[in-house]
């Protein structure tokens, strides 16, 4: 297939372009490039790509496509929670919009990266996807939104189907720290300190970025009437953040759990059931787990030097990064790129 990936050079994009690419499907990427500067390794994916905010798409852009795979997006809940109307702006009303664009020319799947965190606040019970959602955060009610409206665009010609990834970890040329198991790691090996800025109870499901982009690449092969507007919760195993905490701590030498100061409970607590997606596709199953991933992260560390100053500063922390460019004058107050 042509397929056109929005976010194509950001931490998930980066990881599934190259799988989208070795299984034969043509990739033309667009991506803001807000994060250019954030490259923990050399290998951003080399192929066509659009330098343009996923707000300027025009319908031209979608013409010829078999298929949108739908990343980019202000991602994660601090960065959403800074300036609230923009995510808004970004993940809900572009991504509605960018669907309705495709639809308009002729593209007939949409594959649209939503979250767990619709699920918000829960109590024990494992979440399905039919399961009440409710959603604590403006990125989550974000995301909530967009599946809301672009479940409508669904018809004969178009197929929207909706993923709803858990909190992702794993090695990407454009890592991030501001992730649950990556900062974890991160603390253990800069430090020798896992530290905890929450009382470690909540509960949170958890998923490699490569068995992300391989639930990604499975759906956009599968069969229309295996798929049509569905959703599908991806991940592969629920933590509390202290078993997480514990993970880390036994993957790096000499490393202990520590809690800071002002350790509080966290509002954002869910499982979730993720048994509907390889039992709808049956060629997919999860291959990661927490521990592979955290010796993943550990020897990526190893292997690129990883220092404290590094890991805390904003390179890799989406929200202290964009605040950087603001205070450069690098982006606008909409967070489009100004002109050199």
């Amino acid at each position: 297939m042509r397929v056109f990936v929005t976010g194509c050079n950001g931490y998930i994009g980066t990881i599934m372009v190259p799988l989208l690419q070795g299984m034969g499907h043509e990739i033309v990427g667009l991506d803001s490039d807000l994060y250019r500067d954030c490259t923990y390794y050399p290998a951003i994916p080399d192929i066509p790509v659009m330098l343009k905010d996923v707000r300027d798409v025009e319908r031209k852009d979608l013409k010829g496509f078999d298929a949108v795979i739908h990343l980019a997006a202000l991602s994660n809940d601090p960065l959403g929670s800074y300036k609230p109307g923009i995510t808004e702006e970004i993940n809900h009303v572009a991504s509605t919009r960018l669907a309705s664009l495709a639809k308009e020319a002729g593209v007939s799947r949409l594959i649209f990266s939503s979250t767990c965190s619709v699920y918000g606040a829960s109590n024990d019970s494992l979440l399905t996807e039919t399961s009440e959602l409710r959603p604590v955060t403006p990125y989550a009610r974000s995301k909530l939104l967009a599946e809301r409206d672009i479940t409508k665009l669904a018809d004969g010609s178009f197929t929207p189907v909706f993923m709803r990834s858990a909190t992702a970890y794993g090695v990407s040329p454009r890592l991030r720290f501001d992730l649950v198991l990556n900062n974890l790691v991160a603390w253990a090996f800069t430090t020798g300190k896992v530290l905890l800025k929450s009382d470690g109870t909540s509960w949170r499901p958890v998923v490699h970025i490569r068995d992300i982009s391989r639930a990604f690449a499975t759906v956009l092969d599968a069969d229309r009437d295996q798929v049509h507007a569905e959703f599908f919760n991806v991940g592969g195993e629920n933590y509390q953040i202290r078993d997480l905490a514990q993970i880390a701590m036994q993957t790096v030498p000499d490393s202990t759990v520590e809690f800071a100061p002002d350790a509080s409970p966290d509002k954002r607590c869910y499982r979730v059931r993720c048994e509907k997606l390889p039992e709808r596709l049956p060629g997919y199953r999860p291959e990661w787990t927490a521990k592979s991933g955290a010796r993943e992260l550990y020897e990526a560390y190893q292997k690129h030097g990883l220092t404290l100053n590094e890991f805390e500063g904003p390179k890799y922390k989406r929200i202290d990064h964009l605040k950087l460019l603001l205070e450069n004058g690098m982006i606008d107050s909409t967070y489009r790129r100004r002109a050199v």
